[in-house]
């Protein structure tokens, strides 16, 4: 037997139902823009995270915010639903955050699983979308050089938009890339009409992911792309700076503490060595350095210090007695 279609009366007290569920189970929310997604992309989206355990719900916002206002308010006795209201009802200030974010064409996915794991699926959903004239361009388009494909008699697109062309094997083609669009530019009726004729569709329709809610706090969606070696490396480089301030005031810290022991032991080792002492840790830094090579470093050296004192032994040769004459003008006796 075929199921019977719900009523429309229905089909809304069921979502607002539904909503107050996923609010009271459910401990992370992303908030996804849906424009230009299609049903059928949806479709899939809902079936694959079914089977996540996570759930997409849509809706009119005003209808939304009616049902976290509704939920959010405390019972009082008397009331028709007193009973049922009292058994979900808590205090929940976050719920204030939710409403918030319910604004223009914003959908909810509730999960208690990993973001990234429906990020996958909802990345996993996307078609190639044409530049639509007066839509705000989301990326930089280059338009490749090479052939286009196109006629001679179709310059008229390249030149209204300064692209340099040239004729080659009647087709024009481009001479260098250009960038059409900036991001955040406004598309005009040129560039998407030659963006059509050379049948590149540049955009993408997907579902984005604007803002996630986690136990009660809002991130931006770009925590998402953080990876455990990002966090790992931040982390390394903010202990190291840790280190670096530490040795450098002589504030000893858990994470400098071996650089100065390490770095005290030298000086003793100096100071042991220079004075003739020994000790027992010192005998293997001795024993390293009588093993490693001769200070000089090679046999060129050591010949050169060999003949310096050979050279430096050489009797200097007596200075001859030089004969003056008479210097007096006379050699007499006297």
């Amino acid at each position: 037997m075929p199921r019977q279609k719900r009523t429309k009366k229905e089909a809304k007290v069921a979502r607002w139902d539904e909503l107050q569920d996923a609010l009271c189970s459910y401990s992370k929310i992303l908030f996804v823009e849906v424009d230009n997604v299609t049903s059928k992309q949806i479709s899939v989206m809902r079936r694959q995270l079914r089977d996540l355990g996570a759930k997409m719900l849509m809706g009119k916002n005003t209808h939304m915010k009616a049902c976290i206002t509704h939920l959010q308010t405390e019972p009082v006795e008397g009331d028709e639903d007193y009973e049922a209201r009292m058994e979900r009802y808590a205090p929940r200030p976050w719920l204030n955050i939710v409403k918030d974010q319910l604004r223009l064409n914003i959908g909810m996915i509730f999960t208690n699983g990993d973001f990234n794991d429906v990020k996958e699926i909802l990345d996993g959903q996307v078609r190639e979308a044409p530049a639509r004239v007066g839509a705000i361009a989301p990326k930089q388009v280059v338009v490749p050089a090479g052939p286009t494909g196109m006629d001679p008699k179709q310059t008229s697109f390249f030149q209204a938009l300064s692209i340099a062309t040239k004729i080659v094997k009647a087709q024009i083609e481009i001479v260098n890339p250009v960038t059409l669009i900036e991001e955040g530019d406004k598309i005009t009726a040129s560039q998407a009409a030659l963006l059509d004729k050379l049948k590149i569709y540049p955009f993408e329709y997907k579902m984005n992911i604007k803002n996630i809610l986690d136990n009660g706090k809002l991130y931006n969606a770009k925590v998402l792309s953080i990876s455990n070696d990002d966090v790992l490396s931040a982390f390394t480089a903010g202990a190291g700076n840790l280190t670096a301030i530490s040795l450098g005031s002589g504030y000893p810290i858990a994470s400098a503490a071996p650089h100065m022991i390490i770095a005290a032991f030298k000086n003793l080792a100096q100071a042991a060595i220079a004075g003739d002492y020994d000790f027992k840790e010192l005998a293997s830094l001795k024993a390293a350095a009588a093993a490693g090579p001769a200070v000089g470093g090679g046999g060129g050296g050591a010949t050169a210090a060999a003949e310096a004192p050979k050279e430096a032994e050489k009797e200097e040769e007596p200075e001859e007695d030089v004969d003056m004459g008479g210097l007096f003008g006379d050699d007499d006796d006297y």
